[in-house]
């Protein structure tokens, strides 16, 4: 095997490709990366049996090959590489790289023992790349990281016709996103519980091109696994993992149907407010709103230890009441809202609020259920 490349597309494809090897893998070969040359260019592969990561690019390729180097010491060689063109040669056991005066030689692993990667399901549409990688990135906020309840840690992908809907929750707060896109078949619907890292470092990775194609398979061949692909420097990079196993909770009835207060707030405003106030809160205790008289009066602290107190305009809707929430899960769905007003909604003070963009002429897009935390008394 040899090639010649350009320095910046391969650095660039190795990174993308590598960044999803394990940190402690089952079998050496999966810490590898599968380099492989043919007439039609190169491809970067890895495979831990659970997410596999796949990347085409164009190359002047002298003679045809495979080689299986250590995918975390090629990322970090290439990416350290002066910018000149990068040529490989496979001799013996060995993989020899080259870059101006610069000269690395890598072992190589067996390549019969490295697994076949998984077939990309059919494809079932097309999304925008950035619209797509941002409504993943609202998300995944509430997505639980607890591993002993893995159903928790992923986000569930409703596909209805031209909808796809975004859930996830980790049992104390609650997220969905919905957002158009072109289906490859009208009035198809779909659902798949998607690993919620993977999803989240994949559509940030395929912003290069302008679409993202999904491709799901939730039953016969292939079952289930989710695909992602998309255009990239130089080539095409596409994404497999499999699903997780386990029944989603039935969240969507947790959004009630309707509010008895609602208070539109400048949400700058509310996250610096919460951000200073929060400073003097003790750990797992509340940051207490009251909402009265176009006013929300924030606090924090008790008793003897630090105290703060601070108050900003908002327009309420409705009843009184005070409640509290968890600081960091508070402002987590602040931040990730989009509009520069937010909407808190509430049906009581010991129920959930709910916290959505507030804009005239246009839907949110986003809304973020949080539940209340217990005020001390």
């Amino acid at each position: 095997m040899k090639f010649r490349v350009d320095r910046d597309v391969f650095a660039d494809a190795v990174a993308w490709a590598a960044r999803s090897l394990p940190v402690r893998p089952s079998t050496p070969v999966l810490s590898g990366l599968l380099i492989e040359a043919s007439d039609e260019g190169l491809v970067l592969s890895t495979f831990d049996y659970e997410t596999s990561a796949r990347a085409t690019l164009s190359a002047e390729v002298s003679d045809e090959g495979k080689a299986l180097v250590s995918g975390r010491l090629l990322a970090d060689i290439v990416r350290s590489l002066p910018a000149k063109p990068v040529e490989l040669t496979l001799d013996g056991a060995r993989a020899s790289l080259t870059c101006g005066s610069a000269r690395f030689s890598l072992q190589t692993m067996p390549v019969e023992d490295y697994p076949t990667l998984p077939e990309m399901p059919t494809a079932a549409g097309t999304v925008k790349s950035d619209v797509f990688a941002h409504a993943v990135s609202q998300a995944v906020t509430a997505a639980g990281r607890d591993d002993m309840l893995p159903v928790l840690t992923g986000v569930r992908l409703e596909i209805d016709g031209s909808t796809i809907s975004l859930l996830a929750t980790d049992r104390f707060r609650l997220s969905i996103r919905e957002l158009e896109w072109n289906p490859s078949t009208p009035d198809e619907t779909l659902a798949a519980l998607v690993p919620a890292k993977v999803l989240a470092d994949t559509a940030k990775s395929l912003t290069n091109g302008s679409e993202v194609t999904i491709a799901l398979s939730t039953g016969g061949a292939g079952e289930g696994i989710i695909g992602f692909e998309g255009a990239a420097a130089g080539g095409v990079r596409r994404t497999t993992t499999r699903l997780l196993d386990g029944e989603f909770p039935k969240v969507r009835s947790l959004f009630p149907n309707e509010h008895l207060t609602k208070a539109l707030v400048e949400k700058a405003a509310l996250v610096e407010s919460v951000k200073r106030v929060s400073l003097v809160a003790e750990r797992n205790t509340a940051v207490q709103l009251k909402f009265s008289d176009g006013v929300l009066t924030l606090d924090a602290g008790s008793g003897e230890e630090a105290q703060a107190s601070e108050s900003i305009e908002a327009d309420i809707q409705g009843e009184e009441l005070t409640t509290g929430f968890n600081p960091q899960f508070l402002l987590d769905g602040l931040t990730a809202i989009d509009q520069p007003t937010v909407e808190l909604a509430f049906t009581q003070a010991s129920k959930p609020v709910v916290l959505s963009g507030s804009a005239a002429d246009a839907d949110p897009g986003f809304r973020y259920l949080l539940m209340p935390r217990r005020l001390l008394s």
